[in-house]
């Protein structure tokens, strides 16, 4: 396990460079130039020259790139082109509304899509099945943003409910942080649960129909044993590589949520520094966010490996 815990981490590092190669070059071929969106349209040739210098965006992107690079692995991104404020603490301010958003997001798609795949799964082809793949279907086409507005319409500003935008820190207020993380959190798990019901239902279905299955059943041991101590566990190892999938995509949807509901994470920040070419925050924020979605994936890697020795390395 030691050996596929090490090969997993080392194939991490090559990627990682991968993306932020592929994000500076890309960043510094957009035809937007954040010299004249600060100085303005109307700036002379000689101020933009000057200020360009120093920003440090008259070097040729090469050097930019590895001045960056031996600053990063230091753990300094930079300082943004326009408010002069680290990188860094910009980011480290906004990950965890970000991930406590994500979270929240998956833990309502379990709580609500695994139940739903078993039920479906213990009842093939009966009404509660049929039903179960209509409400499925809906939770898969209704898009993530349209219902963020909808929950906020009906709970937020006709119910009053909850808070119709912001962000309440834990620790300053925990029962305000959970009223600030209902609606976006629910507006993010609809969509999450129906692709794992889905999944979790198929599963279980093929879980139920092995052979083992019907061996513990000849034996006299109940059904609801089985359910519980065996079909579920192996029906999980297919589910585990649809639920890091989907944390990385809830992470990327909390972005638009965040500006629906005016929450000050990840998103608001990269969408402020693509709106004015911040360079430094637009790279930063978006390694830091594929450091993440790799995160992840080890995480399930890690545990697919756990749950089935046979992808070891013997």
């Amino acid at each position: 396990m030691i050996k596929f815990v090490a090969g997993r981490l080392l194939s991490v590092l090559p990627t990682l460079l991968l993306v932020s190669v592929f994000v500076f070059l890309l960043i510094h071929a957009t035809p937007i130039d954040p010299v004249a969106q600060i100085l303005g349209e109307g700036a002379g040739a000689e101020a933009k020259a000057q200020l360009a210098e120093q920003l440090g965006l008259g070097r040729p992107v090469a050097e930019q790139y590895v001045s960056w690079l031996v600053s990063a692995l230091q753990g300094d991104l930079g300082a943004s082109l326009y408010t002069s404020l680290s990188v860094s603490e910009s980011i480290a301010d906004g990950i965890g509304i970000t991930l406590s958003l994500a979270l929240a997001g998956m833990g309502v798609a379990l709580v609500v899509g695994i139940p739903l795949g078993v039920l479906g799964a213990l009842r093939p082809g009966t009404a509660a099945d049929r039903m179960l793949t209509i409400v499925v279907a809906a939770g898969l086409a209704v898009p993530s943003f349209w219902l963020a507005l909808l929950l906020a319409l009906v709970f937020a500003v006709n119910l009053g409910w909850f808070p119709v935008i912001g962000y309440t820190p834990l620790f300053e207020d925990p029962v305000g942080w959970f009223l600030s993380l209902v609606l976006p959190s629910l507006a993010l798990g609809v969509h999450t649960a129906a692709v794992i019901a889905r999944q979790v239902r198929s599963a279980m279905i093929e879980a139920l129909d092995s052979p083992y299955v019907q061996t513990l059943l000849a034996r006299g041991v109940k059904r609801g044993s089985i359910v519980l101590r065996y079909a579920t566990k192996n029906a999980m190892v297919p589910v585990l590589a649809v639920v890091a999938i989907q944390m990385s995509v809830l992470v990327a949807v909390s972005f638009v949520i965040e500006r629906i509901f005016a929450i000050p994470g990840l998103g608001t920040l990269l969408m402020d520094s693509v709106v004015r070419a911040d360079y430094p925050v637009l790279q930063g924020t978006i390694v830091v966010v594929a450091i993440i979605v790799l995160l992840v994936n080890l995480a399930a890697d890690i545990a697919y490996g756990l749950i089935n020795p046979k992808v070891r390395p013997q």
